[in-house]
């Protein structure tokens, strides 16, 4: 069964009304192509609306014009002349905006800006398009992983099945096609009785509850991405091998098994001995990127890190039963502190950062994108300039794709969709008697980690 259909972005996203603040969105990120035609709809500019008076032709002096049928004439048609200057004036100025804010073709805006997160990393990662992969668990991230791979061309790996749990294909095929954060998907998504195919590409759809009575064999899947949240251990994943598949990849925290942050260490990914590895989760690669940026210039002593991260599918939407007394109480209304492991979590893929960082989480009351406030002691003596410049450097660089950089005055929401995994937010960087240095950066917790969740299955592919 058909989906809705497949929209252009004008369909699905209607422009707004002019107001009268003068506002530019300004250019942003190239979402990847599966979202590109949603994501041009998005952004627009604003003219200002001046007093209707301002916009009519003023007639010449009845003393300049002869008085009669002439006189009658005139002021109409100068009128109607006016109106089109008008027209073609306020045409100009909008395709002036659209010059700067076009997300489609600008890479900088104004000369000290340099925009990185547009920058994807498939070339990268190019993979084995023969590979085939399934997907086990098909939430907030398995769905945005779908989306992610789909985007993705050429294909860096084959996603032949999903484990929906206790999905029907009718539900899963609904919230992957409508999306409360992503919008509608560009694509067309259909189901049948054990499938659901996405612009043709069929997907056998299974459910089990026990990784270890998938049909991954049959089915011929060599590598699994683990995305349901109960089977994070070397042990709980490797139930999936034990159903025939070669590899798994973890999409949280992992215990007992490799981590792999792409941009910071997968080099180091063994095909050999590591069957079952973790991508992190979503802050630490958030933060990976520019931790290495900054002990590999200053020198990292020691810091801490504040993430303020948007509400997850973990919390209540009232107050309820919770094992953390603080997310039990509800989400949408509260800043929730909470405990995080992200910062320490960094030394597992830099080494030499163990038991140096450490942080905090507080959730809020947003459905995406989240932000890292990170302050460390560096033993290099250094200026918030050449701290922007090194970060500048590596995001147009060795982390081109994985980490951006700008100096425009944003906002979560222009965040939402970014391919990197994290954005420095370049004003904000700031050094403290030249050795202590913070520096925030932004990052859609659920589109830039399912990229490198995309990433690192295609270096494990790459190497079957």
């Amino acid at each position: 069964m058909m989906l809705g259909t497949s929209m252009g972005s004008s369909q699905m996203y209607a422009q707004p009304a002019v107001t009268a603040a003068t506002r530019v969105q300004p250019a942003m990120a190239v979402r990847s192509q599966v979202n590109r035609a949603a994501m041009e709809g998005q952004y627009y500019a604003e003219m200002p609306q001046a007093d209707a008076a301002t916009y009519q032709f003023q007639a010449p002096e009845a003393s300049t014009v002869n008085t009669g049928f002439a006189a009658m004439l005139v002021a109409p048609v100068a009128a109607v002349a006016g109106f089109f200057a008008w027209k073609k004036g306020q045409a100009d100025q909008q395709a002036a905006c659209r010059a700067v804010a076009d997300p489609l073709e600008v890479q900088t805006y104004g000369s000290e800006l340099v925009f990185a997160m547009n920058a994807t990393t498939g070339n990268k990662y190019p993979g084995k398009s023969n590979i085939k992969a399934a997907i086990s668990g098909f939430g907030r991230i398995g769905r945005n992983v779908l989306r992610c791979w789909h985007g993705r061309s050429p294909k860096p790996f084959d996603i032949v099945a999903i484990n929906a749990g206790s999905m029907s294909p009718e539900q899963a095929g609904h919230l992957l096609k409508y999306d409360s954060v992503l919008g509608t998907f560009d694509a067309d998504v259909q189901y049948g009785d054990d499938w659901i195919s996405v612009d043709g590409k069929k997907i056998k759809l299974v459910n089990t509850r026990d990784p270890a009575q998938a049909p991954w064999k049959e089915l011929g899947v060599e590598i699994v991405i683990e995305g349901t949240g109960a089977f994070n251990s070397l042990e709980g994943s490797s139930k999936h091998l034990t159903a025939g598949a070669k590899k798994v990849v973890i999409t949280a925290p992992g215990k007992n098994c490799p981590t792999y942050v792409c941009g910071v260490n997968e080099d180091q990914y063994n095909p050999a001995t590591d069957n079952v590895v973790s991508n992190a989760s979503c802050t630490t690669n958030g933060m990976s990127g520019v931790c290495k940026v900054l002990d590999e210039n200053f020198g990292v002593q020691y810091g801490t890190m504040t993430t303020t991260h948007s509400y997850t599918g973990d919390q209540m939407i009232l107050d309820g039963r919770h094992s953390d007394l603080r997310r039990a109480r509800a989400g949408a209304v509260n800043i929730v502190p909470t405990s995080t492991g992200a910062a320490k979590a960094v030394a597992l893929v830099i080494p030499s950062l163990k038991g140096k960082l450490n942080g905090i989480a507080l959730r809020v009351p947003t459905p995406n994108v989240s932000i890292v406030d990170l302050v460390v002691k560096v033993d290099k003596k250094t200026s918030k300039e050449e701290v922007n410049a090194a970060l500048k450097a590596a995001a147009d660089g060795p982390l081109k794709g994985v980490l951006g950089y700008t100096e425009l005055p944003l906002v979560s929401s222009d965040f939402k969709g970014t391919d990197v995994s994290a954005t420095v937010d370049g004003p904000l960087t700031m050094v403290m008697g030249e050795d202590m240095v913070k520096v925030v950066m932004w990052y859609d917790n659920e589109w830039g980690y399912s990229q490198r969740v995309v990433d690192l299955t295609a270096v494990v592919a790459g190497k079957m």
